[in-house]
């Protein structure tokens, strides 16, 4: 089991993530713990030195899985189907720009709540279409490039767009890409799907990144999840990818980031 941790490059709102701020350290902490990868939630390419990332995340023998977008809702408001073209737009020219950081460290690029909410005046399918041809056009720029997208289903109490992998799958079917795919995440599929392993047997091979956070979105084994079913069906659909935590940084960072790996490696140990 490859194991991999969220890290955000700037500091931002969203508080499910255990480890913002000092990239070098914080890197060099999660190898040193014996995480595989680290995830890096990147709110703006632009803002970022690729050159001075790849040296870090290499010289600690880690490999990035995955890109996580959400801050450009979180921080600037950029979503799918807001009722603003422009904006729409620059969601949509955001994800692109993700792109040559995406096929440089051959990652997933997540897409979780940049794909927004229903706004007032919007009805849900003329969201949901708007969704829909956002991804279409952001994968059709990433196929030539060796490039995956993944959607993330999200909670009934953050969006009302794509709550549960049978959304997550009627959308693949929409969007109608090979590169488009799904990133599960336990601690919404806990709230949203009446079984966790049926959804993941579901997904099958269209699962394309997995994040872990228990029922509480603490770290693994802090909650009432059953992680050893649940990953025995992962890895029972064919999955090779990194299982990848995104949880509060509760009690801190430092120790959720080790309670988590424990608690994982553990299960891997009593198979």
């Amino acid at each position: 089991m490859k194991l991999s941790i969220v890290l955000s490059t700037q500091q931002a709102q969203f508080n499910a993530v255990a480890f913002k701020g000092d990239l070098a350290a914080n890197v060099a902490k999660i190898a040193h713990w014996g995480y595989d990868g680290v995830e890096l939630a990147i709110r703006d390419p632009k803002l970022i030195d690729l050159d001075q990332i790849d040296a870090i995340v290499k010289k600690h023998g880690l490999v990035m899985p995955a890109i996580g977008t959400g801050q450009a809702w979180g921080e600037e408001g950029l979503s799918f189907p807001d009722p603003d073209p422009q904006i729409r737009d620059a969601a949509i020219e955001r994800v692109k720009s993700h792109i040559p950081v995406a096929a440089h460290f051959d990652a997933v690029i997540i897409i979780g709540l940049l794909r927004g909410i229903v706004k007032p005046g919007v009805s849900q399918a003329q969201a949901l279409a708007w969704v829909t041809e956002a991804l279409q056009e952001c994968s059709a720029a990433a196929a030539p490039h060796g490039v995956r997208l993944a959607l993330e289903p999200i909670n009934r109490y953050e969006t009302s767009l794509i709550n549960s992998v049978a959304d997550g799958l009627d959308l693949i079917e929409r969007v109608g890409a090979d590169n488009f795919g799904l990133l599960l995440d336990t601690f919404h599929m806990n709230i949203e799907d009446a079984s966790i392993e049926g959804s993941i047997r579901a997904a099958g091979d269209r699962i394309f990144h997995f994040h872990v956070a228990d029922s509480n979105r603490w770290y693994p084994g802090a909650g009432h999840i059953d992680f050893r079913s649940l990953l025995d069906a992962l890895f029972a659909t064919g999955y090779n990818g990194y299982v990848s935590g995104e949880f509060m940084p509760l009690p801190d960072a430092d120790t959720a980031a080790q309670e988590a790996i424990r608690y994982l490696r553990g299960l891997k140990q009593e198979e």
